[in-house]
């Protein structure tokens, strides 16, 4: 679920887009904060190394590993932590009568998730087909690859993956069951892409599965109303999504709650999504793809052209 972030033993992180957070948090001394996808605290550390208030910040992240290294960097600093899905955490949190004056959700795969074989996520290294970020979660990518219909395999490949040889890897994998390796699938999914070049025929089918196994568009379309309420007036809210799907679906969602009119709840900080620079991408080509979409929550609900502009 989350993009890289900042270290834990064995692999190195770095958090995406760090400077355009920090331009549309625009972090201010006891400003509340709230990380949906805290990860391995790189993008936490340096918000709060800014406001200085862990007592009223909350960190979430479903992935127990994140939520060990979080408790070992932040676990003494009275911060909340919160080993959740982001939906989860911000129902909760609403219910419980929570705001916030900035909330960052970073939507990305984590470095460790893409680098441990054993997390089943990456396409080159040989791991068990799991895929999950909360490996308690019963699903896994082994049960939609070896028990989906074709027709379901197709669908999914098609709408998370929008890969256009859905249809004939769906085929290829049901003939090739039982599937039970990364290696196996990607060999698998090759078969329908002969002679590709620089970018690796099975990623599509891979985001597409990771996507399914996690719920992550369903998830983030149920979550993002939530974030509008959880904001204090004033608020910022900033999202860094990772493919067009999810894009997509912060860009519209933003939109349905901002906009010239009376009952405009945001106003938006971006009008198209925020790239990372060149230099960024050089060093972290994870950042390639990241794109930021951020607004900032009008004083009062129902007053036009609310927002100040300041904080």
């Amino acid at each position: 679920m989350h993009q890289d972030k900042n270290q834990n033993t064995n692999q190195k992180h770095i958090p995406v887009l760090i400077d355009e957070v920090l331009q549309y948090l625009d972090p201010k001394v006891e400003d509340s904060y709230l990380d949906l996808t805290a990860g391995y605290g790189g993008h936490t550390s340096v918000v709060l190394g800014k406001t200085g208030n862990y007592q009223g910040s909350v960190l979430v992240d479903r992935d127990q590993n994140a939520i060990d290294e979080l408790t070992q960097h932040f676990g003494t600093s009275g911060i909340e932590l919160r080993k959740q899905d982001f939906y989860t955490a911000s129902q909760e949190l609403l219910d419980s009568g929570r705001q916030f004056d900035l909330i960052l959700a970073d939507l990305g795969v984590s470095s460790p998730h893409l680098n441990e074989a054993s997390r089943g996520f990456a396409i080159k290294a040989d791991g068990p087909l799991d895929m999950r970020m909360d490996q308690h979660q019963m699903l896994n990518a082994a049960t939609i690859v070896n028990s989906y219909d074709e027709q379901d395999l197709y669908e999914m490949l098609k709408l998370y993956g929008e890969e256009p040889k859905a249809r004939q890897i769906a085929q290829l994998i049901i003939e090739a069951r039982p599937l039970s390796t990364t290696t196996e699938l990607a060999q698998t999914v090759a078969r329908a892409w002969p002679g590709h070049s620089r970018v690796h025929p099975a990623t599509r089918t891979f985001q597409a599965i990771r996507i399914a196994v996690n719920d992550e568009l369903g998830l983030l379309e149920r979550s993002l109303p939530i974030w509008v309420q959880l904001l204090k007036p004033e608020g910022r809210l900033v999202v860094i999504s990772f493919h067009s799907l999810e894009d997509r679906i912060v860009k519209q969602a933003l939109q349905s709650v901002s906009g010239n009119r009376y009952d405009a709840e945001m106003h938006l900080l971006t009008k198209k999504p925020v790239i990372a620079a060149s230099h960024e991408t050089v060093h972290n080509p994870r950042a390639r793809s990241a794109k930021l979409r951020a607004a900032v929550k009008t004083k009062r609900k129902g007053t036009k052209h609310a927002y100040s502009g300041k904080k």
